[in-house]
């Protein structure tokens, strides 16, 4: 769409987009993939949604590209996707580091937006075409034609490798965020024909995600009560996808003084079930 050459075969990787230093101060790119070219060296490509223009967001894309690339030591491009005329226009940038004449940095984003991404409603277009079909919804998330975008791409991510669909609903729960079409988003993948039992690609990557905040939570109450959290109690309950039994866990945490009493009983099937 942007007249970029891009490689007919590359591998793809998802990386950490946690951009925090080790002050308090956090930042987070919506995502960053790793791109293997066959027919050339490795780069990053960073992606951001921005609904609206963000004047903070001319420092901080600038930081997201040194960063990446001090801590990578490969080429960072950064693709930013916007939902209207006047956001895009902006988003192009380019952003300037400098002062009396002299640029000491210059960023220039690639930009998508609903005047260069096409409407796609067509759900076996959205299955050949995901990541496009995921854009396009980005873009068009004010418009009309929102709806019949996320039912296409719906349908599409059911039919898909579980990893792959994973990454894109994600991307796109956290994208759309708490807007009307992200309620619609989330409508789609807890609509009756995924859930409940059917362990489809919806359901489990719901799951999950409903399993990561429970984990989250139990964390962040017992280091606010002060109450010692080892790594391998950490990584315990940071990787259990037992909801029931993360739901004990959070249940006990306002009463424990250590985090093995929030353990007990919970030896048996349920969790080996877990760790398995």
């Amino acid at each position: 769409m942007l007249g970029i050459a891009f490689p007919e075969k590359a591998a793809v990787y998802a990386i950490g987009t946690d951009v925090t230093e080790a002050r308090p101060l956090a930042r987070h790119i919506d995502t960053v993939l790793r791109i293997g070219p066959s027919d050339g060296e490795d780069f990053l490509l960073a992606v951001e949604a921005q609904e609206r223009r963000d004047t903070k967001k001319e420092s901080s894309w600038p930081y997201y590209i040194s960063y990446l690339q001090a801590k990578y030591g490969l080429p960072v491009l950064l693709l930013v996707v916007c939902r209207d005329r006047a956001t895009t226009k902006w988003a192009t940038g380019p952003f300037a580091c400098g002062t009396r004449g002299w640029n000491a940095q210059l960023t220039c984003p690639l930009v998508v937006g609903p005047d260069n991404l096409p409407v796609i409603t067509d759900p076996r277009t959205a299955a050949e075409k995901p990541a496009r079909a995921v854009f396009s919804a980005l873009a068009h998330a004010n418009s009309p034609h929102i709806d019949a975008i996320l039912d296409a791409l719906g349908r599409a991510l059911a039919g898909m490798d579980w990893n792959a669909a994973s990454y894109f609903f994600q991307f796109l729960d956290s994208a759309l965020g708490d807007t009307p079409a992200g309620d619609k988003w989330r409508d789609i993948v807890t609509f009756v024909n995924y859930f409940p039992g059917r362990g489809t690609v919806m359901e489990k990557a719901y799951l999950e995600g409903e399993a990561r905040g429970e984990a989250k939570a139990i964390l962040r109450f017992l280091e606010a009560r002060g109450v010692s959290v080892p790594g391998e109690a950490r990584d315990r309950i940071a990787g259990c996808t037992d909801l029931d039994l993360l739901n004990r866990w959070l249940d006990r945490t306002p009463h424990v003084q250590s985090v093995d009493e929030l353990f007990v009983e919970d030896a048996g099937p349920s969790a080996d079930r877990t760790e398995a």
